[in-house]
């Protein structure tokens, strides 16, 4: 089987940067998914960013109103509201498994992602819940991310890599990671592989069981 590579990128819209990211992703021909911060989209110019990625074929999805606590650790109406907020900032360029990914805080995940009340939500919601399986902490190393980025997708057959399009300087490299992965002989994909996908439209898949949400 040939090594597959789903790009996400998350915290944003920023107007500096995902606009960036969209220009070398479409000269490439390459589509990932935004998942997006709604503070952020709630600025009328980071809409139009977003609605720009939407119609060039990248997917739109939830990553919380603040990106500040993980669900587990939030009152039940304040879990509502960084998701339910978000998802109507969202609107229309929401994909049609409306589809959310928690904040990790550097990428963890564990019990405290969710918890109980989240996944109600995420149920009666219809929401796909994504996960991830390489973070190359982009933030932190935004020269050296793309060689800590290659190195990991070589250890598995699908990798779902979250990057940040934020004002890091580490989108500059971002031709990098996909001459890379085109010299290793990776397909980058936008489907997600079923073992990153414990919740999809609202159903526990068998791989809620492999990660350790509630």
């Amino acid at each position: 089987m040939t090594p597959r590579v789903t790009l996400t990128f998350d915290n944003g819209p920023t107007g500096d940067v995902t606009p960036l990211v969209l220009d070398v992703l479409r000269e490439r021909g390459v589509r990932a998914t935004f998942f997006v911060v709604g503070q952020q989209l709630a600025l009328p110019s980071m809409r139009d960013v977003a609605r720009r990625a939407a119609a060039e074929g990248h997917w739109v999805g939830n990553h919380t109103l603040t990106h500040s606590v993980r669900f587990a650790e939030l009152e039940p109406a304040a879990v509502d509201r960084e998701l339910g907020e978000t998802q109507a900032l969202i609107g229309d360029l929401a994909h049609p498994d409306r589809l959310f990914r928690p904040f990790g805080r550097g990428g963890i995940i564990d019990d405290r992602l969710l918890g109980p009340h989240a996944l109600r939500r995420l149920a009666e919601g219809g929401f796909t819940c994504v996960l991830w399986n390489s973070v190359p902490r982009d933030w932190e190393q935004p020269a050296g991310w793309v060689r800590t980025c290659l190195d990991d997708v070589a250890t598995r057959p699908w990798s779902v890599v979250v990057v940040h399009d934020l004002p890091t300087g580490a989108m500059n490299h971002l031709p990098a990671l996909l001459d890379g992965l085109d010299a290793m002989g990776v397909e980058v994909v936008q489907e997600f592989p079923d073992d990153c996908i414990p919740v999809r439209g609202g159903v526990r898949t068998s791989a809620f069981h492999l990660h350790p949400l509630i």
